[in-house]
């Protein structure tokens, strides 16, 4: 607020002085003498004074006009800063956008090998991926990927066919590498370590190993495409079409 106020207050303090000005040169171009006795050159210099005032004037309405629009153009580049500014915060947390920050990595791997067990490898269920994912977002998680794929808003884990994909991407393979980034790294591992998700990937087989806190992680930018099948114009929505 104080920004705003503070080209408000100058620029009206520099229309006070300017309309002071205007009404000083007004009152004296337009209050002469009641009884004029000068001569022909006295009346001449006292016209060419008049004129050299009034150019004076003109100068000045010149200068403040120019003001004026710097501070016109000011707003405008302001307005489209902020625009501007906006539409990154939004590409970042929409996914959109490479991130780098403070984090930690999950790796999952298989706990025991099917010499062991006797079984077939099976897949990670898409219902403990969302799980660990709903679980890492309550505790700060800000960006996540697997497997360097970009987890946002709109993506959907799920069992084809019996293979787990995520945005049509397999996520099968002996390791799941999970990466996460949150303004407090620390908070976000340790309520990952103490949390009951390691447990129930250790049912299915699976071994959850999470890093300590790192203060670089990079995540690569969504790749993919965002479908708006089910928006409509608003127009078609006001008129009840299909």
């Amino acid at each position: 607020m104080l920004r705003k106020k503070k080209p408000l207050l100058s620029l009206t303090a520099l229309m006070v002085i300017f309309g002071v000005m205007v009404s000083i040169q007004f009152n004296s171009l337009q209050q002469p003498e009641i009884r004029d006795t000068r001569d022909v050159w006295a009346l001449r210099e006292d016209l060419s004074a008049s004129k050299s005032k009034e150019l004076d004037l003109l100068r000045e309405i010149d200068k403040y006009d120019e003001m004026l629009k710097k501070y016109g153009n000011q707003e405008d580049k302001s307005k489209e800063a902020q625009l501007t500014k906006t539409l990154k915060d939004l590409k970042e947390k929409a996914g959109f956008t490479d991130m780098t920050g403070e984090g930690i990595e999950i790796e999952i791997t298989q706990l025991f090998s099917k010499d062991l067990t006797g079984e077939e490898v099976k897949n990670i269920p898409p219902d403990l991926l969302k799980k660990l994912i709903n679980e890492a977002n309550m505790y700060g998680a800000k960006h996540i990927s697997i497997n360097d794929h970009r987890v946002i808003n709109t993506s959907v884990i799920r069992d084809i066919n019996g293979t787990t994909k995520m945005d049509g991407y397999n996520i099968d393979g002996d390791e799941v590498n999970i990466k996460m980034i949150g303004q407090q790294a620390d908070k976000l591992y340790s309520r990952l370590i103490v949390s009951d998700i390691g447990d129930l990937f250790a049912q299915e087989n699976f071994n959850l190993s999470i890093s300590q806190p790192e203060k670089k992680i990079q995540l690569k930018a969504y790749d993919g495409a965002i479908q708006l099948n089910e928006m409509k114009p608003l127009d078609d929505v006001k008129e009840g079409k299909s």
